[in-house]
């Protein structure tokens, strides 16, 4: 009787059948309580994100969207020292933030001139699928030696319509969505991989309200010199 109760206790609490085999069968009490202080911090994560998710919802209904400002810029062929993986969409935050960690430890090793903000590529399949490539780079002035994991790459040159999101990531979609929604109207939308440029990021400062990122939909270009 005491197992079922438990085991009916953490059913509610969510706990997975895996987990919770490994819970009622733990040789002794620190065990026991090590598999419950994990389950509770997976908990307190999936709280925070459901706050975070519900906080952006309630702005989304309850404040009308304020316009956007957009720009369009072509970028040439550039130098950067690079990162890539294949991975899931729920793994992008920490993948970027360790590569940009490594990243920036690589500019300083390989003695590297920067020359531009932190910036990613994100293939069109990981929106889509949930699932494809990432690509975290930094520009430099000329190039440089490949380190472990680190590669020297000449990413190619591209057209982007650009709006700035301010503050954390929690609610881009909202200033994606625009951006796509002004590039349908009036741009030229291409295929090929999104961009993201990091002039104040997470590893610049912890305050998430200063936080400034560069959303750029791959476009082709009509004008020169075009303004929205």
């Amino acid at each position: 009787m005491p197992t079922a109760q438990v085991i009916r206790r953490f059913r509610d609490l969510g706990m997975p059948l895996e987990e919770l085999r490994v819970l009622v069968k733990a040789p002794d009490v620190q065990t026991r309580n090590a598999a419950i202080i994990a389950h509770l911090r997976r908990m307190e994560q999936q709280l925070a994100s459901t706050q975070a998710a519900v906080a952006s919802l309630r702005n989304l209904i309850e404040s009308p969207p304020a316009p956007i400002a957009i720009e369009f810029r072509a970028v040439d062929a550039f130098n950067a020292l690079v990162m890539r993986e294949h991975i899931a969409a729920d793994e992008v935050t920490p993948w970027c933030n360790t590569a940009f960690q490594k990243l920036r430890a690589a500019l300083a090793a390989t003695g590297a001139s920067r020359a531009g903000v932190d910036a990613a590529l994100f293939a069109s399949e990981l929106l889509e699928n949930e699932y494809g490539e990432v690509v975290a780079f930094i520009p430099i002035e000329g190039s440089r030696p490949a380190l472990k994991r680190v590669t020297h790459e000449v990413l190619p040159a591209a057209e982007y319509a650009i709006a700035v999101h301010y503050g954390s990531f929690d609610n881009a979609d909202q200033t994606f969505a625009a951006l796509g929604s002004f590039v349908a109207e009036r741009a030229i939308g291409v295929d090929g991989p999104y961009r993201e440029n990091y002039p104040i990021g997470p590893l610049d400062t912890p305050d998430e309200t200063q936080h400034r990122t560069e959303i750029c939909w791959p476009i082709f270009l009509t004008v020169p010199g075009e303004q929205p």
